[in-house]
C-alpha cells in the first residue's frame, strides 16, 4: 500500500496545531501560551548566561519578528527582564524574573503532560525510530535551505 505523503505533511502539520491547543488548555489557568511557555523554560534553563533573540531563534525556527513579539508579551507580563550585554552593547540578553521562575514548574508540568499525552502508547523503540525519522527530515529540510541560500547569493 503506498503512503499518502501529501497527508503525512498535513498530520504532522495537525499534530502541531493540536499541541499547541493542548499546551494552551493545561495553562489556561496561567496568562501564558504553549509558545511563551517553551520560551520562558529555555531562558529559566539558561538565567546565568541569559539568552538573546537570536538564540531564540535559533533553537526554535520561529522567525526573529515572532520571537521579538513573544519576548515582548513576556516582558509585559513580567516574567522577564532584559538587559544589555557587557561584552557588546548592540546585543541584549533575557534573564528571568522572580515571577518567572515561581512559574516554571507549572509551565515544566503543561509541556510534560502535553508530550505524555502525544507520545503515549508509543514503544521506547518506536519513540527512537520516530526520533531518527525527525532528524533526517529535518536535516533534508536544513541542506534544501542552505542550498537555496547559496543560489540566492550566487545570483
Amino acid at each position: 500500500m503506498a503512503v499518502d505523503r501529501s497527508r503525512l505533511a498535513r498530520d504532522n502539520r495537525q499534530i502541531c496545531i493540536q499541541m499547541e491547543r493542548m499546551a494552551n488548555y493545561y495553562l489556561a489557568a496561567s496568562d501564558v501560551t504553549g509558545v511563551q511557555a517553551q520560551m520562558l523554560l529555555y531562558i529559566l534553563r539558561h538565567s546565568e548566561t541569559g539568552v538573546s533573540v537570536t538564540d531564540l531563534h535559533q533553537i526554535s525556527g520561529y522567525s526573529k519578528a515572532t520571537i521579538s513579539n513573544l519576548v515582548k508579551r513576556l516582558r509585559e507580563k513580567g516574567y522577564i527582564r532584559v538587559e544589555a550585554c557587557e561584552e557588546d552593547d548592540r546585543r541584549r540578553l533575557l534573564f528571568s524574573t522572580e515571577k518567572g521562575r515561581r512559574i516554571q514548574a507549572l509551565l515544566a508540568a503543561s509541556i510534560r503532560e502535553v508530550e505524555n499525552s502525544l507520545y503515549r502508547g508509543l514503544s521506547a523503540e518506536e519513540l527512537s525510530t520516530l526520533d531518527q525519522l525527525q532528524k533526517r527530515m529535518l536535516q533534508n529540510l536544513i541542506m534544501f535551505q542552505t542550498q537555496s541560500h547559496k543560489e540566492a547569493s550566487a545570483t
